[in-house]
């Protein structure tokens, strides 16, 4: 995973990792991975898709690449036996050539995709593949209401523009991508995860990623100020079912495209 705010915290990125892995296995399911010989993971993050890649890859040589020097720590604790680098993802500069090419909930966090994805395409051998998946889910309330907190306190202006939202919809990387591919498939699917602990077990997923830029531009005062109004926002949005169980609806966007 990739950001321009501080560095990602391991640990509580991990916090939901049954949840954030069962995507990249969707992801993975729909390449020709097991022959791949040589494989990439940009955004390895502490290793979890480093791992699951490994297990469809038998026979390949994984790298795993993240700007995180705590991400890269504790996929190198997890995972010895791979080699790891510290670096950006649109600084990456080797040449390959990759049989895959894999980008779990990573490539949203840059900008300039027109550039990006046919980079990463090139460096793809004939028949190789890129395999994205990207969160598509800025429309949705647990999104919404990060902004409305943002724009709605005494801290408005250290937080205007914290938040991503340029982004394609699937028909947009469909035509950069098929003029540069053998085929491309783009689907988008809803997972509706079971959070245990109400809409605190909706922050504390967020803090892991899509808060992570808001607080870090906040005291400590500001933060547990800010966090409050969007707790507020989101018992409004969500239910908390009688077993104290929320269900986040996280749609995610798919793309494997083969050289």
């Amino acid at each position: 995973m990739t950001t321009s705010s501080a560095e990602w915290q391991a640990r509580q990125y991990s916090l939901f990792e049954a949840e954030r892995t069962r995507p990249v296995r969707d992801l993975l399911n729909a390449t020709q991975v097991a022959s791949a010989r040589s494989a990439v993971d940009l955004g390895c993050g502490p290793g979890n898709s480093t791992e699951t890649l490994i297990a469809y890859t038998p026979e390949a040589r994984v790298i795993g690449i993240d700007n995180s020097s705590d991400m890269i720590d504790a996929a190198k604790k997890r995972l010895p036996q791979v080699a790891f680098e510290l670096a950006d993802i649109s600084a990456w500069q080797a040449q390959g050539p990759f049989d895959l090419i894999l980008a779990n909930a990573a490539l949203q966090w840059l900008p300039d995709h027109e550039t990006l994805f046919p980079a990463l395409v090139a460096k793809l051998a004939q028949g190789g593949q890129l395999a994205v998946q990207m969160p598509d889910n800025l429309d949705e309330p647990a999104h919404r209401l990060m902004r409305d907190a943002a724009a709605d306190g005494p801290w408005r202006d250290k937080l205007k523009g914290v938040e991503r939202t340029e982004r394609f919809r699937a028909e947009r990387y469909y035509a950069l991508l098929k003029p540069l591919c053998a085929r491309v498939d783009v689907w988008r699917t809803t997972y509706h995860h079971p959070l245990q602990g109400g809409v605190d077990a909706i922050i504390e997923w967020f803090k892991g990623t899509a808060l992570r830029p808001f607080l870090a531009k906040l005291d400590a005062q500001e933060s547990a100020a800010f966090l409050d109004r969007y707790r507020d926002g989101l018992k409004t949005a969500y239910t908390v079912h009688d077993d104290g169980v929320v269900l986040l609806p996280f749609p995610r966007l798919f793309i494997v495209a083969t050289r």
